[in-house]
């Protein structure tokens, strides 16, 4: 069975989204369609104090106080946070860690955390916070994504120099075997996004703040014949660059 530890540079990470604040929301397709399935998931469980574990810019956090919630907005990125707060996106604000989170037991209704745990060092610690600070009766309501992510990318780097440069997400097992202790339910889903070249795919990933942190740095600027070496080796489909995600949406049930 694999781990749910891996390494990870949570400086570099935060680094990295707190750059990508002012153009996450009009790059995150995927990151939008994620948030709006998962929070479709939950919008129905009883309870008013929510803890959006991993806010980013605050788009969700403003979703679900439409709807009548009471919500933390929690995240590592300063810049994320402090963009956040500009567009008035919660009732308070947190930066913090998703492993270490600085709130007493049993305080949320909800937590959501929507994209988030991928970035954490240890999926079953991030999980086991969440928990703790969910009141009985509540729900913790989290996507990530799962071994496979990014595959065309990772293969077309490896093509080019022998390493992969994407992250390591873990496989659908490891992330089951973190929830095993708790009721809990998993949906998977595989979503394709395709771009006209590899510098719209690579743009459209750093202005998400998904730079590909291999072992947790970021690769330096890419020269012309990197790129042009990256775009050959690069599969296509019907003239398309396609990139993949493999999504996995996790429900648990605080008992």
């Amino acid at each position: 069975m694999a781990s749910t530890f891996k390494w990870v540079n949570k400086q570099a990470v935060a680094s990295a989204f707190s750059r990508a604040a002012g153009s996450y929301d009009a790059l995150a397709t995927v990151q939008r369609e994620v948030g709006e399935r998962l929070l479709g998931m939950g919008k129905d469980l009883p309870g008013v104090q929510l803890l959006d574990a991993g806010c980013g810019t605050g788009y969700f956090s403003r979703r679900w106080r439409a709807l009548g919630k009471q919500v933390t907005a929690l995240d590592l990125a300063p810049g994320m946070l402090a963009f956040a707060r500009q567009q008035q996106a919660a009732d308070h604000y947190l930066l913090a860690d998703i492993e270490q989170v600085p709130l007493p037991s049993a305080v949320m209704d909800i937590c959501f955390s929507s994209l988030v745990v991928q970035w954490c060092s240890d999926l079953s610690v991030a999980l086991t916070e969440l928990y703790r600070v969910t009141r009985p009766g509540g729900a913790i309501l989290f996507s990530t994504l799962a071994q496979g992510s990014l595959h065309e990318l990772g293969d077309a780097w490896q093509q080019v120099d022998g390493e992969r440069h994407v992250n390591d997400f873990l496989p659908l097992a490891a992330i089951d075997a973190a929830c095993a202790g708790y009721r809990h339910c998993l949906e998977a889903q595989w979503r394709t996004l395709n771009y006209p070249d590899v510098m719209a795919l690579m743009r459209s990933l750093k202005g998400i703040g998904a730079t590909h942190l291999h072992q947790g740095r970021e690769s330096g600027l890419m020269s012309r014949r990197q790129f042009a070496a990256l775009q050959a080796a690069y599969p296509r489909l019907q003239g398309q660059f396609p990139l993949s995600y493999h999504l996995i949406y996790g429900v648990i049930y605080r008992d």
